[in-house]
């Protein structure tokens, strides 16, 4: 179950020939493959990308129609691995996933696919992920087209560059033998526009008959000597055939007026911003026309040589747009241009931050600085004249509350963590360590939990190297999701445990889904889906791979229950890694399912009881331990108005969706019997009715009743 259906989007996919096809740009790129004669696709989600991965499965029906391929990939290496069949059968296939978390894992596959080479084109659609709407490390996926020879490209930011770079991509494949990674960050997928469609076209080759008729080329395994023929052949040939074909096919745009003495040498993703700065400046008009010299990148790697010294040739200076760390473009450039002797000064890191998201703001202050230096006439008179100073932006971060990442209201991976919390309140502190995913989340207040992140899957891996000599000694706790443990952890985290003989413990966060890149299914997913294979135990994979203490906790929620059975595995006497699966659904998800059934039921007249919990605010002493070891966003505080009580109580909003977590926190952690559940009952039955009306009768006599002794004693 996805975080979002394109059931009705993806309908637009059968346009033809000569229609206006118009959507979000992760369809689009869609579109563009069935256009383009793709024969197969795979990938893994993580943001920006994760919906193309939604709109592909929603798809499948069309798809199918069109004898292509599709398979939700275990990971990003078994994505790149998938274009292997590529290799030798003239088959166009696409694959996508996050970077730079993405190519990381995916680096082995792609360096053995761009070493011997593909036949039919070979597409990586690489979601870029940078800048501070990013949940990752900050790197470039640049560096992985440089190490292995594959070519990038980065097309502008509007639906029609990139539908194009699609088709583009799968002929410059084909035309040099090499994988293309078509890199595109939010602003692209979420873009909206609009293209003149084509027929969509079914693949020349499908992988069926690939099957029915095998191929063998020797010369594109990779093994030596042929590994060192590949090296050859990369510089060589499949270079400069890329090269040929970036200037042939004009993949690359100019911009503005050829003659002035500046110009700008920019990423294809960054050019929205920077005409943006430029119309800030008074230097563009809204339709993007300037008369500032721009060279337009939408392939970013290779670089023609002289494609950038015809750019740069009679210029005073050019500003190289690179946004990120290490500025490999600009490198390259200044490279070319010292070889061949040129004078022309280039700018780029220094006028531009060195790292950090090309925003508006910055783009307009980068390139004001650039042309005060080197083209000041080109400014407005008033700005170079009177030195203005610019209007001065507050500083939100002195002035409003920071707002670290959260559990959703009712994840049940929060009573985990509170769980754990007791425990250390017990036993003292124990080093943690956590993974990529929701619970990652634990390393925030009120939780204050985990010391290292290394990847994701790779929480227990992380814990590897703390072994305790002392067998009565205290044990590491370590912390994967089930999205890790199927894409990494049960290999290289719980496999590697069981290998070493590790004495730690290990809880596994099985919450039925990829929760944190979109609600997508897994293999251990609850859920029926009609093209996968679901339902798969994380039990008896663990102890296939020879866990011997295995616990299964099916309701997290049973704070109790998760804090006992966490002291027991750091306690017991038995050796060999110590592994919990706890499970229950992820709250997101089951308001998505749960919702709509509830209301189709309550339309139609039938009985419907929803469950909420509430705070007796005579009860309640205010202590508010409750928050401290919950955090649920549902969870407040209100002023009773009692003069006589210091502290105002606890209370729960409207957003509570009755998982009961605030309940069994209170109860585990032996706090106060305030909190109660009640049920809301939609369509009561009559006898219901009946109840309702007479306990409403009785407590109405009690209260008149008190009141009357109040006035009575007044």
């Amino acid at each position: 179950m996805a975080e979002r259906s394109f059931a009705k989007e993806v309908q637009k996919l059968r346009q033809g020939a000569g229609e206006t096809f118009t959507g979000e740009g992760i369809l689009g790129i869609t579109k563009a493959l069935l256009e383009n004669g793709v024969g197969y696709v795979g990938g893994y989600q993580g943001s920006p990308i994760s919906h193309l991965m939604d709109v592909l499965a929603d798809a499948q029906d069309i798809l199918g129609e069109l004898g292509v391929h599709f398979e939700a990939s275990a990971s990003e290496a078994t994505a790149t691995a998938m274009l292997a069949a590529s290799v030798h059968y003239p088959i166009r296939g696409a694959v996508t996933y996050k970077s730079v978390v993405g190519t990381n894992v995916a680096s082995d596959a792609l360096s053995n696919l761009a070493s011997g080479g593909v036949t039919g084109g070979a597409l990586i659609i690489v979601g870029e992920d940078y800048g501070e709407g990013s949940s990752i490390m900050q790197e470039r996926t640049y560096a992985f087209a440089m190490k292995s020879q594959v070519w990038m490209m980065d097309p502008r930011p509007n639906l029609p560059s990139i539908t194009k770079a699609v088709g583009d991509g799968f002929d410059l494949s084909e035309a040099t033998n090499t994988p293309v990674m078509l890199q595109v960050g939010i602003r692209s997928c979420h873009v909206h526009g609009h293209f003149t469609a084509r027929d969509n076209k079914r693949p020349e080759m499908t992988v069926s008959d690939a099957l029915e008729n095998p191929r063998r080329d020797l010369n594109r395994i990779v093994l030596p000597p042929a590994t060192y023929l590949h090296e050859a052949e990369k510089l060589t040939k499949r270079k400069p055939a890329a090269e040929a074909f970036i200037v042939e096919r004009e993949i690359n745009e100019r911009f503005g007026t050829p003659g002035s003495k500046v110009g700008i040498i920019l990423q294809g993703g960054t050019y929205n911003t920077v005409v943006r700065a430029l119309n800030r400046l008074g230097l563009a008009d809204i339709y993007g026309e300037t008369e500032i010299d721009m060279l337009c990148l939408n392939c970013v790697y290779p670089l023609v040589e002289d494609q950038i010294l015809d750019f740069c040739a009679g210029k005073d200076a050019v500003l190289i747009v690179e946004e990120g760390h290490p500025n490999y473009i600009e490198q390259q450039i200044g490279h070319m241009l010292y070889q061949k002797g040129r004078t022309v000064k280039l700018e780029g890191k220094g006028k531009l931050p060195m790292g950090g998201e090309y925003t508006g703001q910055v783009m307009v202050d980068g390139i004001a600085a650039f042309l005060e230096s080197h083209a000041p006439a080109l400014l407005p008179v008033a700005k170079v004249a009177t030195n203005e100073e610019p209007v001065a932006i507050p500083d939100l971060s002195k002035t409003l509350p920071p707002r670290p990442p959260g559990f959703c209201t009712g994840c049940p991976e929060r009573p985990i963590f509170a769980a754990t919390k007791l425990v250390e309140e017990e036993m003292g502190e124990h080093h943690i360590s956590s993974d990529i995913g929701c619970h990652l989340f634990s390393i925030m207040p009120p939780f204050d939990l985990g010391a290292t992140t290394m990847g994701y899957g790779l929480g227990p891996a992380s814990a590897a190297a703390f072994h305790n000599e002392n067998k009565k000694g205290r044990r590491s706790i370590s912390f994967v999701g089930d999205g890790g443990f199927w894409h990494n952890g049960l290999t290289s985290s719980v496999g590697n445990a069981v290998f070493n003989k590790s004495d730690n413990v290990i809880v596994i966060v099985d919450n039925y889904y990829s929760a944190a890149t979109g609600g997508q299914d897994i293999l251990s997913s609850r859920a029926d889906n009609r093209s996968k294979q679901t339902q798969n135990s994380i039990v008896d994979a663990v102890k296939g791979m020879g866990v011997k203490w295995v616990r299964q906790i099916d309701r997290t929620y049973d704070v109790t229950r998760m804090r006992d059975t966490l002291k027991e595995a750091l306690t017991t006497e038995e050796e060999g890694p110590k592994v919990i699966v706890a499970s229950s659904e992820c709250m997101l998800n089951k308001q998505r399912r749960v919702k709509p059934e509830l209301a189709k039921a309550q339309k139609e007249g039938k009985r419907v009881e929803r469950p909420r919990f509430g705070v007796d605010e005579d009860v309640c002493t205010g202590d508010h331990a409750c928050m401290r070891l919950s955090g649920c966003p549902s969870l407040s505080v209100k002023d009773t108005g009692d003069p006589l009580r210091d502290d105002p109580v606890a209370a729960i909003d409207q957003t509570c969706v009755g998982c009961g977590n605030c309940g069994e926190v209170a109860d585990a952690a032996v706090l106060c019997p305030s909190f109660y559940e009640a049920r809301v009952v939609s369509n009561p039955t009559e006898a219901e009715k009946r109840r309702s009306a007479r306990r409403n009768r009785i407590i109405s006599w009690l209260q008149s009743r008190r009141d009357a002794k109040r006035v009575a004693f007044a």
